[in-house]
């Protein structure tokens, strides 16, 4: 009964991962582009769940908090050794060195305290995060996280002075407004700045999003809808 239940899963996500592929493609072509990569946002979502992606060759995924994340993917990540894991949420600075050391891509830096903290531990030389991205906070959204964009050039000397991998810019726009305004700002921001990395995009904008230069988009419910 339990191999039948898995096998079940396995097809299900395959089936899955083959209509969210072929839809980011058909965007991709839509704007010209190659197929770029999915961050598959498997926050609140169980090892039991996210099992049946990896078994089918998903190998990209966002947390939004590092303590669930080191308890999901600890073992995993032995397992899996070409995951791609990214932090998408707010990290506490408390919080740094354990970021470091299992994520791969850090997306949410918005304050010196933390580019501080990341540059401690940085020097000690035992991380495992190759990237960092800035966010900012296109929207202004006083809720939410991100540097407020006449404030990112701060923050960008800050990490290059500590030699911070700071490769992009990421990006959650309002909820219930035309993202494109965003996409375009933050484009802007990381020419600017000479960042070539941008994770913008979610499964209810990620066309507009791939039409105006994400590196790679984030989707939660187009992989677990009924989350």
């Amino acid at each position: 009964m339990l191999l039948c239940w898995m096998l079940f899963e396995k097809n299900k996500a395959a089936t899955t991962l083959g209509s969210v592929y072929e839809a980011v493609r058909q965007a991709c072509q839509a704007a010209g582009r190659e197929p770029i990569p999915i961050l598959a946002v498997s926050k609140n979502q169980s090892v039991e769940r996210i099992l049946p992606l990896l078994d089918v060759g998903h190998r990209w995924f966002g947390e939004n908090r590092v303590q669930e994340a080191m308890n999901k993917w600890s073992s995993l990540c032995l397992q899996y050794p070409d995951l791609q894991l990214h932090l998408i949420g707010p990290l506490q600075t408390n919080k740094v060195k354990q970021a470091l050391k299992l994520f791969d891509v850090i997306e949410s830096v918005d304050r010196p305290q933390l580019v501080l903290a990341l540059a401690k531990e940085w020097i000690k030389g035992d991380e495992k995060t190759c990237k960092i991205l800035i966010q900012v906070n296109t929207g202004r959204e006083p809720q939410k996280s991100g540097v407020l964009s006449e404030n990112l050039t701060t923050l960008v000397d800050l990490c290059r002075m500590h030699a911070l991998p700071l490769t992009g810019l990421m990006c959650i726009p309002p909820a219930h407004e035309d993202p494109t305004h965003h996409f375009q700002l933050l484009a802007g921001l990381a020419h600017t700045h000479n960042l070539s990395d941008l994770s913008m995009g979610m499964s209810s904008d990620y066309p507009i999003a791939i039409a105006h230069g994400a590196s790679w988009i984030r989707l939660g419910t187009a992989f677990w809808p009924s989350s």
